[in-house]
């Protein structure tokens, strides 16, 4: 497995569309949850891409992603979403895995900045491991509870 994260202007086609792809098998389909995917967030966005060579073909697929948001344009803070991972990996800790990348591209490559994000409720413990704080907000979105979470940057304090 092998982590990545690319701008959008530098993914190929065949690369958002598969990341689209995978999102929408999770968080619309999986989650019964039908809303707009293409958000027009992603095209001024980094995207953390998780590969895997592919039992079934033994070429490499993308089995997990992350947006990246720049300060501004969800909150004021930076912010992380559209956390997915294919289901047929699931169990792995590609989670883990994907968040540690994360969190390391963001502190050494955009700076160090506090990372704010909307957490499905029932991963509030997942996301504290790599230093988010529940806000106190607490809000249903599409019909799932979630709440808000911030991560504060040492350097910002």
């Amino acid at each position: 497995m092998r982590t990545e994260v690319k701008h959008y202007n530098d993914l190929s086609k065949d690369e958002f569309h598969d990341m689209i792809a995978l999102r929408i098998e999770v968080f619309v389909i999986e989650q019964n949850c039908p809303y707009q995917e293409l958000d027009g967030l992603d095209k001024d966005a980094y995207h953390l891409l998780l590969w895997n060579e592919s039992p079934r073909t033994g070429k490499e697929e993308i089995i997990g992603t992350v947006r990246i948001l720049k300060a501004g344009v969800s909150y004021p803070e930076m912010a992380i979403g559209r956390v997915v991972s294919s289901p047929r990996y699931r169990g792995q800790g590609l989670g883990h895995l994907m968040m540690e990348a994360v969190m390391t591209f963001i502190n050494t490559t955009l700076g160090s900045q506090n990372v704010k994000l909307s957490a499905q409720s029932h991963l509030k413990h997942f996301y504290e491991r790599y230093g988010f704080v529940h806000t106190g907000k607490d809000y249903l979105e599409d019909g799932i509870p979630h709440s808000e979470m911030l991560y504060h940057s040492p350097e910002s304090e």
